[in-house]
This record gives structure tokens, sequence and C-alpha cells, in this order.
């Protein structure tokens, strides 16, 4: 058998991941930061990762049973399980903020002016923030590699709506703050185009094998 995945599959598995790659290198490229919640984040990453799920799991483990009894119907019901899969992630996940294209040096002022905003009584500790009005504690959490930070929770008790209000508030503060475009950027940049041409290309290549593969996907 062949290795070689048809071109239908390989086209539903990378054009989300291309997308993601895409919205990536214009975050990257802008010069302000993207403030995110975690939620939104997750949510993102279930879009980018939706077609590997589908020619992946949900292929893979699709009940024969309910494929007969339901016919196309069944891909409805395993994306609205995929979903929905989604959705618990995102509702059972701690709160969290995703600051995009920034470093901890650049965010830390406005952070600082925020906090000291919404909570007289913020405190810092290391790079830890406690802001006790709001019922929120935090630590920052930067990826360098991809000029991130992240405001992960500390401790056991947290406030939604809190979270929510340093959420709207820090966006806010950033809104006038420029920092420098990504280099990497281009680099996500080239990994959507490339993920775009080699779809597009086993497209063109293949038409039979495309059209095959669509009737086996949804039994034409």
């Amino acid at each position: 058998m062949s290795l070689e995945i048809d071109p239908f599959r390989l086209a539903i598995a990378c054009v989300p991941l291309a997308a993601y790659g895409l919205v990536l290198a214009i975050v990257n490229a802008r010069r302000r930061p993207l403030v995110v919640s975690g939620g939104s984040d997750v949510v993102t990453l279930g879009i980018a990762l939706s077609g590997v799920a589908f020619v992946g799991p949900m292929e893979l483990f699709r009940p024969e049973a309910a494929t007969v009894e339901l016919g196309n119907y069944i891909w409805v019901a395993l994306l609205l399980f995929y979903w929905l899969s989604v959705l618990l992630v995102m509702l059972t996940a701690r709160p969290r903020i995703v600051v995009y294209n920034i470093s901890p040096d650049e965010l830390h002022p406005a952070l600082a002016e925020t906090a000291n905003r919404l909570d007289p009584e913020a405190r810092w500790a290391g790079n830890h923030l406690s802001l006790p009005r709001l019922g929120v504690q935090l630590h920052l959490d930067s990826l360098d590699i991809m000029r991130n930070v992240s405001l992960a929770p500390s401790g056991g008790r947290q406030n939604l709506e809190g979270w929510r209000k340093l959420t709207r508030e820090l966006s806010a503060s950033l809104a006038s703050v420029r920092v420098k475009s990504n280099p990497r950027a281009f680099g996500f940049l080239l990994a959507a185009a490339g993920l775009l041409g080699i779809s597009l290309s086993h497209i063109l290549r293949h038409p039979v094998e495309l059209a095959q593969a669509f009737r086996e996907v949804f039994a034409f």
C-alpha cells in the first residue's frame, strides 16, 4: 500500500494549518502586540487542527454501525463531537491570557500600570503578580522562540470575571504600544505557503485520486 496520502485528505489536513500559519505570520509582522484570552487561543488551535482530526482520529475510529445507519450524516455527528470536545477543553481550562509578539521586558511596564490601575493592592514577587481585589494571581510564562508571553494562573482560587477585566484593560493599555516586527513572521508565512502549495500541487497532479478519495470519504 502506498504511503502517499491522497490529495483530498491532504488538503483537508493542510489548509486549516496553513490558515493558522498565515494568521501567525500577520500577527507577528504587525508592530503591535495582540492580547487574546486562553479560551480564544484554544478555539483557534482547535480550528487549525480540525482538518488533521477529520482525516485522522475521526476517520480512523468512525463507528461502522453508525456510518451505515446515518450515512454521510455521521460526519456531522463526528464534527459536532469534536467541537464539543474543544468547547469542553475551553470551559474547563484554567483562565489564561496570551500576549503575542511581545517580550516580557516590553510587556512588564504596561502590565504593571494596568495592575496598579485595577487594584491598588497589586503586588509583584519576581514574575508573579497578585491582584487580591480582582481575585487574580498569575505568573509570566514567556516563550522566547515565538516571542509571546502567557499570563498563567498561580494558586487554586481564581476569579473569572477578574481575569476578563484584566484581559480587557491590558488590551487597552497595549493598544498604543509599538514593538518591532517579529522576524519569525516570514517563517510562518513560508510554512503556510508551503502547505498550501503542496496541497494545490497534489490536487492538480492527481484529479482522479481526488475524486476517488472524495467518494470514499462521503460514500458517493
